[in-house]
């Protein structure tokens, strides 16, 4: 990204209505009160009809009671910006960062991680068709000592914390200004002429069939053997322009041009990344269809779109064309980087989400890109950050749902102080990401076996692979029903203080199951 090195139709939309507005705290009849420790739908057999009947009247479903909410970090791998923080780091100590990343997100109620896992041509997991990162082991293609795949390693970690792992791919970049040496089966060594030289960077020809294969082939692998929950592009398409120079792809324009094509140059160029999303989007969806795709493109389209605002063209820029993937709905959500504060007008942080929420007809989500590694320099303060989540949530009701922050290294280094303000502030209560009915709107069974004993509340191991988490609700004094926690689909039991809960099983795309209801004295 370059400011860091520097996402049916009406009937589907009613549907998704109809299951209740996301990101909006609902409160549902109260449940009355019960008087044993029993669970409201699988009462024990000495218990009496009336009573049963009576705890059922009492207890309808609790509906979407807290707020479904994305929220997500980026950790990039390129230069050692996040993770590692080192490229010499032993296997024990890349672990120990990565789990440290893990806890911090989990002790601030975050729910999904983007780890960049091909910053550049290379690879952060085991990998038959490209090289091991050199910003892992310092080396291209030597793999890391003891052997671990830190990829697989990240996924079992963060679902082990009730964290999304998000696969974050850049598609073209093949070097950066950093001059190490290319590994045999780097795709620049593989595919040399169309390797360009652009500045300080090395960068991949998207208009060359066989690098277009290559991406494509890359992320389907990752996608086939790894259980990642989504697969992510960033904006690095053709290269942010430097200066008047423009990118060295004449070659395989005039060779298109022979071959009949009669596409403008930008056209052309648009087309060769529309054609990679697409193809993406279809291979995905035909592989595993539950996987996530979602790309962060620049934060704004064109200049004057919105009227008054100013800055890069990317559709004419590094040729994305974002709005038509929205269109198209060929993204399950969107993440563009506002990376802007709130109140200048020339790139206004509410104007330019407003305008990313109008371009949306398939109801994708939008996660915004905020920002954060701004934090601390001028005009960037912990309470902008605080409004601009406040102002994403405002949009709620138009699909935009959640934000992903750049980077984590912020939050690692508790700058100013922000862990405190979002601890008690932005995130007090954790959440569940929002689901996406497009891909899947059936619910697992719900929880069997609940029962309550000594102020522990336990239940049945999932009989099925579909249980991916437990929620666990409590009334408070307000007779309001609150999240209490996420747990690990593992986990079969939870230690509780009295009161009136409520469990349910919830999957991986995050529906949740009716729920059984239970008083712990």
């Amino acid at each position: 990204m370059r400011a860091r090195q520097m996402v049916r139709n009406s009937s589907e939309r009613h549907n998704y209505r109809r299951r209740g507005q996301l990101a909006i705290f609902c409160c549902f009849l109260l449940l009355g009160a019960i008087a044993t420790q029993v669970s409201a739908y699988e009462p024990p057999n000495n218990t009496p009809t009336n009573s049963k009947e009576a705890i059922e009247i009492a207890a309808p479903s609790l509906g979407p009671i807290h707020q479904r909410e994305f929220r997500g970090v980026w950790a990039a791998s390129v230069a050692n910006i996040d993770w590692p923080s080192r490229k010499n780091l032993s296997v024990q100590q890349q672990k120990a960062e990565l789990i440290g990343i893990l806890n911090r997100m989990q002790e601030l109620n975050l729910n999904a991680l983007i780890l960049q896992v091909r910053p550049a041509g290379d690879a952060f997991y085991a990998s038959q068709l490209e090289p091991w990162s050199y910003w892992l082991t310092g080396q291209q293609g030597q793999a890391p000592y003891p052997f671990y795949d830190p990829l697989e390693f990240a996924i079992q970690e963060a679902h082990r914390r009730n964290i999304e792992l998000h696969a974050w791919f850049n598609p073209y970049r093949a070097r950066n200004q950093d001059p190490h040496s290319l590994a045999a089966n780097h795709m620049a060594s593989k595919y040399p002429q169309y390797a360009y030289q652009y500045g300080n960077l090395l960068w991949m020809d998207p208009g060359a069939p066989e690098v277009q294969n290559q991406t494509y082939n890359v992320i389907m692998d990752v996608a086939r053997r790894y259980d990642v929950d989504g697969i992510h592009l960033d904006d690095y398409f053709y290269p942010y322009p430097q200066g008047n120079r423009d990118f060295p792809d004449y070659n395989t324009y005039n060779a298109y041009r022979r071959s009949g094509g009669t596409l403008s140059l930008g056209d052309w160029r648009r087309n060769n990344v529309n054609q990679l999303v697409q193809r993406l989007h279809s291979g995905i969806k035909a592989e595993k269809p539950y996987i996530k795709f979602g790309i962060s493109p620049f934060g704004i389209y064109r200049p004057g779109q919105p009227p008054g605002i100013v800055g890069l063209d990317q559709y004419d820029g590094i040729y994305a064309d974002p709005k038509l993937w929205l269109e198209k709905g060929w993204v399950d959500y969107i993440a563009p980087q506002l990376y802007w504060r709130i109140d200048p007008p020339q790139q206004s942080y509410p104007v330019l989400l407003d305008w990313w929420t109008q371009q949306n007809p398939r109801s994708r989500h939008i996660y915004t890109g905020n920002y954060l590694s701004q934090l601390g320099k001028r005009g960037w303060s912990i309470a902008e950050f605080e409004r601009q989540v406040a102002i994403s949530r405002q949009e709620a009701s138009r699909f935009s749902l959640g934000n992903i922050f750049f980077s984590v290294k912020v939050f690692q280094s508790n700058r100013l102080g922000i862990n405190d303000i979002f601890k008690t502030e932005v995130y007090p209560t954790p959440a569940l990401v929002p689901p996406m009915p497009w891909i899947d709107n059936e619910p697992p069974e719900p929880p069997t076996g609940v029962s309550a004993r000594y102020g522990t509340i336990s239940w049945n191991a999932p009989e099925s692979d579909d249980v991916r988490y437990w929620t666990l609700y409590k009334r408070n004094n307000n007779n309001v029903w609150e999240l209490e926690q996420v747990l690990n689909g593992t986990t079969t039991s939870a230690r509780v203080y009295p009161g009136n809960y409520a469990l349910r099983a919830v999957d991986r795309l995050a529906n949740e199951s009716v729920e059984k209801v239970i008083t712990v004295n």
